[in-house]
This record gives structure tokens, C-alpha cells and sequence, in this order.
């Protein structure tokens, strides 16, 4: 979370709205936006009110569920925690973000030739990393459930 809100102040102090950088050229810039809505720009024609609301909730709710998860894990594993702490970082610097700003700011621009990836930030990618990391725990600890039956 520390490391996301320094990149993305850095970004902010040095970079105007929609000035984009040329890191990689015909595969990866830095551009600096906002985005009011959710992950890839969804829900950012819904109003600010309606996005306070679903924004607080969701985010609630996905505290509870990672700190039940969190509570309910062996002290010998190792995977759940990490996913967990890169889930919950991910959400709190977003979730910073809102509060400070009312949208999210995104500055990393991956593309392919026309195929452009939605902007997004360090944060998102802890969570897609921390969700990528749950859903593997979660298939190998099924498969050794499995076998052990």
C-alpha cells in the first residue's frame, strides 16, 4: 500500500492528467489518469453516490471475508497470508485513493498493437496477483483433499 500511494503521488508531482510516457514502445507507457469507476472502468458512468455506497460496502464486506479467512488459516502456511496481505493492500490504497480523490489514479498502460489493456496501478496488480495466489491455495488444497479421500 506504501509503495502504491508513493508511485502514484510520484506520477501525480511529475506527470499532467493524460500525459503519457513512452517506457516500452508499441507495449508498455506511463499514462496518468483517473478512473471513477471500478476495475477496468466499470461503473464510472454511475453516479458519485451510487459508486460511495457500492464502493463502502464492497469494500467492507471483502474486509470481513480476507479477516475471517486470515483468522481461520494454519500458522504453517504461508500462501493465504501473502495472498491476503496483497488482496487487503491492494484495496486499501485504492480505497485511499477514493476517499482523497472521489476515483483511482492508473498510470500503467500495457498494450499490444490496437489491443490496449485498461489502465491500472500497483494496487490492482497486488490484488490480481494476492486473488491469483487464493485461487491456486484454494485448487491444490482441494486436489490434496481430494487424494487424501
Amino acid at each position: 500500500m506504501i509503495l502504491d500511494q508513493a508511485l502514484k503521488f510520484y506520477i501525480q508531482q511529475t506527470m499532467r492528467l493524460h500525459e503519457t510516457i513512452v517506457v516500452i514502445p508499441g507495449f508498455f507507457h506511463l499514462t496518468y489518469i483517473r478512473n471513477p469507476g471500478a476495475a477496468f472502468g466499470l461503473l464510472a458512468n454511475q453516479g458519485n453516490g451510487f459508486r460511495f455506497v457500492f464502493f463502502g460496502i464492497t469494500s467492507l464486506v471483502a474486509v470481513v471475508l480476507l479477516g475471517t479467512l486470515l483468522y481461520k488459516t494454519p500458522q504453517d502456511q504461508w500462501m493465504m497470508p501473502l495472498a491476503i496481505s496483497l488482496v487487503l493492500g491492494g484495496a486499501l490504497g485504492n480505497i485511499l485513493d477514493r476517499i482523497r480523490f472521489g476515483e483511482v489514479v492508473d498510470f500503467i498502460d500495457v498494450f499490444v498493437n490496437d489491443f490496449h489493456w485498461p489502465a491500472f496501478n500497483l494496487a490492482d496488480s497486488a490484488i490480481t496477483i494476492g486473488v491469483t495466489i487464493l485461487l491456486i491455495h484454494f485448487f491444490l488444497e482441494r486436489q490434496k483433499h481430494s487424494s487424501a479421500s
